[in-house]
């Protein structure tokens, strides 16, 4: 069924034709999965690899020279080597271990020397293609300090005769900067870092073929530990602490996942017999922590590891016997109802909605689940260790991994004090803490740096692990692949009429004009608005295309169970259109979207970068993002316009 061509019956429209019209159908997110998942495909030219400052630097012979320009031509970064010189021609990307296991000059010290120089360069031309950008975030005497721990006992002596220079900021900056060899494919993760065949198998069963950005930049970072040169998998480098930054729909959710899920193999294989939570993910809203469970528990199919949505009524025995950390919880039917509930939805349903989960608490309380991975809201865990915020919290000590997926909301002050508390209850002394978004300003940065440090200090860690950030594109920018459109409507009617026809078009359309295709989302700012909108909106789509049953309004009012149904229609295709407030702004990943509709301005450029992230995920073209704005809301116009010129320069790079 032609969701649009229903909607504009009787209506002469100005129809594309040929090539165009083909175009035109093909490029919108609901027509299919993209090809190539990326953000910026266009880094795979090679001659934009050529033209980089890297590969103009090169000092070397002349016939090695062209021999490296040869293989910066011919370089295929997803796919194994072609061609009769590929079996004896090195990786330029491979690591220095690799290239040891292979013999490849392993007692050559010029050959090394050469070979180490040479995968730099792809490295660093790699990474700039991707527009990734690593950097430790520790202060420059920090990193100073581990780097002489590194340096042999003579050099060591030679460095403290040397008086220290100072850096300038530009300079310290430039120190901070990492170039690890990033992600080129996924059978990357069984040969170099080790991860379970199962594991790797799942991943390729879900047709992931090609990691993103996000994937490429992170995973290295999370898994490097359990690398060797050898066929030992005894860690060899620190875990570090983690933060990200991508763009929506960018692949951060499957780029934190795996490392947890590996790491609760491998703790099944050391400790058989024991049972307990190894990871705790807390997100804003209990719908993306379902989202969220439904994408881990296709992952750890068959692998022996459990994954668990926090419920109201679980409890978590926190006792030092061997059922340590045992949730327990509704019955697995239950567990995971794909609700979509943050903090104020958790305190209405502590008011009104006791009654309808009574009977599920007495239930869940009888049935007992030990779980690896806890994915929670923030609240559902604080009551959960507190028994509803009566006593002191309990710690958690065998939590070795924190995940805070929508950092900058949960660091926010509505939930920083429940999150901080979740924080403080990770008493393991080798916690790891990642904290991941498409916006992070810099006092988010700042107050993970402060926390880790506050942390290390009251537990008496003396061990100082590395804080990086990773960030793909610019920090704060919405995906380079959807189309903006600010459209002034002067007044509430004006919004209202605007709307209607981008519903139901009953004019003329230009090919300069944007065409908006069901499904997509109406966003506006509070409840009531959102509902007076649907009681607007609710019989202007013709019966003979399902009438009112084709819109619905979502929001934190609506009862449990009604907002699941809505949000199984919507992904089902019996839902075109939801009206619904920033609820589902965050994390809420429905990839057959084919546009966003602001019908109410956001008021900072971070909501809207949300907002219009619903669309155009997982590399999908042709997603439209269209904003009205009134005289009134013009104040807000500014940084977003600012915004949408970044993003749009950022993809014409």
């Amino acid at each position: 069924m032609d969701a649009f061509k229903l909607l504009t019956r009787s209506t002469k429209l100005k129809s594309l034709t040929g090539q165009s019209a083909l175009t035109t159908s093909s490029r919108i997110p609901s027509s299919g999965e993209a090809k190539n998942p990326q953000l910026f495909r266009y880094a795979e030219d090679p001659g934009f690899l050529r033209d980089g400052n890297d590969s103009k630097k090169r000092k070397r012979g002349d016939d090695q020279s062209n021999l490296i320009e040869d293989d910066v031509l011919n370089l295929d970064f997803f796919s194994s080597p072609k061609g009769p010189s590929s079996a004896s021609a090195p990786n330029p990307i491979a690591s220095k271990s690799q290239r040891r296991s292979h013999g490849e000059g392993a007692d050559d010290q010029d050959g090394s020397d050469q070979n180490e120089s040479v995968d730099e360069s792809h490295v660093r031309s790699l990474l700039k293609a991707h527009k990734i950008k690593v950097m430790d975030l520790r202060d420059h005497e920090a990193i100073q300090s581990v780097k002489t721990e590194k340096l042999g006992a003579k050099r060591k002596r030679r460095k403290k005769e040397e008086p220290i220079p100072v850096l300038s900021k530009k300079q310290q900056k430039a120190a901070r900067m990492l170039f690890p060899h990033p992600l080129t494919s996924f059978q990357q993760l069984r040969k170099k870092y080790h991860i379970s065949r199962r594991l790797l198998e799942n991943i390729v069963e879900q047709g992931i073929t090609i990691p993103t950005e996000v994937q490429m930049g992170s995973l290295p970072l999370l898994l490097e530990h359990y690398s060797s040169t050898g066929n030992s998998q005894s860690p060899v480098t620190p875990e570090p602490d983690l933060l990200v930054v991508a763009p929506t729909g960018s692949g951060k959710t499957l780029a934190f996942l795996i490392p947890i899920i590996n790491k609760a193999i491998r703790h099944h294989h050391e400790n058989p017999k024991r049972r307990e939570i190894l990871t705790v993910i807390v997100v804003p809203t209990k719908e993306l922590a379902g989202q969220i469970v439904n994408e881990g528990r296709k992952l750890v199919s068959g692998t022996g590891v459990k994954i668990t949505s926090m419920r109201k009524g679980m409890r978590l025995d926190c006792s030092d016997d061997d059922t340590n950390q045992i949730g327990k919880e509704a019955p697995l039917s239950d567990s995971v109802s794909g609700s979509d509930v943050d903090d104020e939805d958790d305190r209405a349903d502590e008011g009104g909605n006791n009654k309808m989960h009574s009977a599920n608490n007495s239930r869940s309380r009888n049935t007992v689940t030990k779980s690896d991975v806890l994915v929670t809201t923030p609240l559902s865990l604080i009551n959960s260790l507190s028994n509803n915020q009566t006593k002191d919290i309990v710690p958690m000590p065998s939590v070795q991994s924190l995940v805070l997926d929508e950092a900058d909301v949960l660091l926010d002050p509505l939930f920083r004090e429940q999150t901080f508390g979740i924080w403080n209850a990770c008493t393991h002394p080798k916690l790891r803490t990642s904290l991941w978004s498409a916006t992070m300003g810099s006092n988010v940065e700042e107050l993970a740096k402060s926390k880790i440090r506050e942390r290390q200090q009251s537990l008496s860690i003396s061990e100082k692990t590395p804080l990086i950030r990773v960030v793909v594109g610019l920090k704060d920018s919405a995906v380079p692949n959807v189309t903006h459109k600010l459209i002034y409507a002067a007044t509430e009617q004006g919004k209202l009429l605007g709307l209607r026809q981008l519903l139901h078009p009953t004019a003329m359309i230009t090919p300069l004009e944007t065409r908006l295709r069901p499904p997509f989302l109406i966003f506006t700012k509070t409840i009531a608005r959102a509902t007076a909108l649907h009681s607007e909106l609710l019989y202007d789509i013709p019966a003979e295309a399902g009438g009112s049953s084709r819109i619905a309004v979502l929001h934190s009012d609506l009862p449990e169970t009604h907002r699941s149904e809505i949000m199984k229609g919507f992904r089902k295709g019996e839902i075109w259109v939801i009206i619904t407030t920033d609820l589902l702004a965050r994390g809420v990943d429905f990839r057959g979207i084919n546009g966003v509709v602001n019908y109410d301005i956001p008021t900072s450029s971070a909501t809207y970068v949300h907002r219009v992230g619903r669309t155009g995920r997982a590399g999908r073209e042709g997603g439209i993002a269209v904003t009205f704005y009134t005289q009134e809301e013009v104040p807000y116009l500014k940084s977003i316009r600012n915004l949408i010129e970044t993003s749009q320069e950022l993809g014409r790079k």
